[in-house]
């Protein structure tokens, strides 16, 4: 972790997880639910595995949707609906702790920072400027698009962050809480830095091969303040 973090010159934050706790006040595996039984309700629920039906992403029945029905309305429907529960969510978001004075204390020391998320970039921009964080990011923040295809694990938003900021790979780190990022950064050929807010993220985290994994950003801030 101290190599990963002292090598950084840009660094890639996931958002939902390592930046807050998006879902914090309505919890994101009901969001999911609700997203299979719209499926359900449009008679499309078959396009769904038992895997993915459980899954407590709300971003997975999206992912599936995408996948199959390019370009559909269906798609889009979809993707507006959970657009706004994201926004929504914003409302009620917990800061992940120590990840406010992180985020300023790397971009205080010239280190620079964007956001490459599966969620909506707008919900992104708006916790942001609630939090005074978005002179931290701005304008590198890359979320989710129309083409669903390119979500996470695909690496399309770290390589979109990565050319806007003209950084190489190995000089950058990437900051995630699940295996779609850990998959994604290995794509990109981005270092990659695990954060595991319980025993069970930490414990997928390290299945999916993730080397360095911490439980809070504590010590994650207190190397950086050493840099200043």
């Amino acid at each position: 972790m101290t190599e990963l973090v002292r090598g950084a010159r840009h660094v890639l934050f996931d958002f939902d997880g390592p930046i807050c706790r998006l879902f914090a006040g309505r919890p994101a595996h009901t969001i999911a639910r609700e997203q299979v039984e719209w499926l359900d309700a449009q008679g499309l629920g078959d396009v769904l595995t038992e895997k993915e039906r459980g899954d407590d992403d709300p971003h997975a029945a999206l992912r599936s949707l995408g996948l199959q029905r390019p370009d559909s309305d269906l798609v889009e429907e979809m993707e507006r609906r959970l657009s706004e529960q994201e926004l929504w969510a914003v409302r009620s978001a917990w800061p992940t702790e120590h990840a406010d004075p992180l985020i300023r204390t790397w971009a205080a020391v010239g280190v620079r920072l964007a956001v490459t998320t599966n969620n909506s970039p707008r919900a992104v921009r708006r916790y942001l400027s609630d939090r005074d964080l978005s002179g931290c990011f701005e304008p590198h923040i890359y979320g989710r698009t129309a083409d669903l295809t390119r979500l996470k694990p695909d690496p399309y938003c770290l390589h979109r962050a990565l050319n806007a900021l003209g950084a190489a790979p190995a000089g950058a780190l990437m900051i995630g809480d699940t295996a779609t990022d850990l998959l994604a950064a290995r794509a990109a050929d981005v270092p990659f830095l695990g954060y595991a807010r319980n025993e069970r993220k930490a414990g997928l985290l390290r299945a999916a091969g993730a080397e360095a994994v911490v439980s809070s950003l504590e010590p994650v801030l207190d190397l950086v303040r050493k840099r200043r």
